[in-house]
């Protein structure tokens, strides 16, 4: 279980990432149009995760322009924006703020993905909505660089994961 805050508040999740190293889980969540994709589907690419509770939040919406921005001078690197939220919502956030970059990812189906990753909060108020966390891969499915944000209302390490992807 990691424990982290919201607003200082001690909150928790239902484990720890997935460590450096080691293969990331396979995962299949949807897209604005409603179709199925795998992290399979991605293989010989980088492959950003960018974790969050809902996009319809200040810090959740910035952490999708940041990387919608650092991602389109990144060869060979996906970054894929995922949450809880319904695709709909997801699709409407990217139209109204001319995201392009990036693949927005709902987790709305079975919550398998943040189950798999860890990620779900098991009390306070957002539960069962996801942390937020980056997770980089790389092109063979393993896993370069975790973080699991301490602070839910803090922003994650954009200069670690760049310099992850340039190691």
């Amino acid at each position: 279980m990691a424990s982290i805050t919201l607003k200082g508040n001690a909150i928790h999740t239902l484990g720890t990432l997935p460590a450096s190293g080691s293969k990331a889980p396979e995962f299949q969540l949807t897209t604005n149009d409603l179709a199925t994709v795998k992290l399979s589907d991605y293989k010989g690419s980088r492959v950003v995760l960018n974790i969050f509770p809902s996009v319809d939040t200040g810090t959740c919406a910035q952490s999708v322009r940041q990387f919608n921005t650092e991602a389109a001078g990144l060869d060979n690197t996906i970054v894929l924006c995922i949450s809880k939220d319904l695709p709909f919502a997801q699709a409407r956030f990217c139209g109204a703020e001319g995201i392009e970059n990036i693949i927005m990812l709902s987790d709305f189906k079975d919550g398998n993905f943040g189950k798999a990753y860890n990620l779900n909060f098991t009390d306070g108020p957002l539960a069962p909505l996801h942390s937020r966390a980056v997770v980089v891969i790389d092109e063979k499915g393993s896993i370069l660089y975790s973080e699991q944000v301490s602070e839910i209302v803090d922003e994650p390490n954009y200069k670690a994961v760049l310099e992850a992807l340039m190691a």
